[in-house]
């Protein structure tokens, strides 16, 4: 059976819409303009829950009828969190860190329920996923930092793009290393009486 819902993802990134149209839906982009510096948590995990929460309730507040994602993510690597990189300079320097070694990358997801300009559900959970990285030579991040690629991710790797001969393995979700997870998007879903294959528009 499908459902007429609207889908809102909160959510600039090329690579969370790619994913969700991948998986046969058609959300609308709305920009939270959330300040991430502003949110603070003391595990990694729960910080990328929060900024989830908080991408999803910033576009909730401008819908009357919608299911609204919220995603974040970063890299966990030495028990610290890592976003975009500030620069190349900064990008070049985790990359010599992280080469041969592994990193937990960590995506929040919230799923705000919106009927008639109120949220009557919410749901926020996280996907963990243990990223093994090669060890790229110098002649390879040289290269890798020069397509501005690891500049606008976080962690400064991407698993569906040019940084993706630089992973080994993944141990978890590869989707949620992508940016986000499409299984727990299902379970997401279902607490609110719906099947994923609901929302599909092809």
């Amino acid at each position: 059976m499908s459902s007429d819902r609207r889908l809102v993802l909160a959510s600039a990134s090329p690579a969370r819409l790619s994913l969700l149209r991948q998986a046969g839906l058609v959300p609308e982009v709305v920009v939270s303009h959330v300040d991430e510096s502003t949110v603070r948590a003391p595990r990694v995990a729960e910080q990328v829950a929060l900024l989830a929460a908080a991408k999803a309730a910033a576009v909730s507040r401008q819908e009357t009828d919608a299911l609204v994602i919220g995603a974040d993510s970063l890299l966990e690597f030495n028990g610290r969190p890592l976003g975009k990189p500030a620069d190349a300079a900064e990008a070049r320097d985790r990359w010599r860190r992280m080469g041969g070694r592994s990193g937990v990358l960590h995506t929040g997801q919230a799923l705000f329920d919106v009927r008639d300009g109120a949220v009557v559900g919410r749901d926020i959970a996280v996907a963990s996923t243990v990223v093994y990285f090669t060890t790229p030579t110098p002649q390879e991040i040289e290269a890798y930092l020069a397509t501005g690629e690891p500049l606008a991710v976080a962690g400064a790797f991407t698993l569906d793009g040019l940084g993706a001969p630089f992973v080994r393995r993944v141990e978890g979700d590869p989707a949620a290393v992508v940016g986000l997870s499409l299984t727990v998007l299902r379970t997401q879903l279902a607490k609110r009486g719906l099947a994923i294959t609901d929302l599909w528009r092809r």
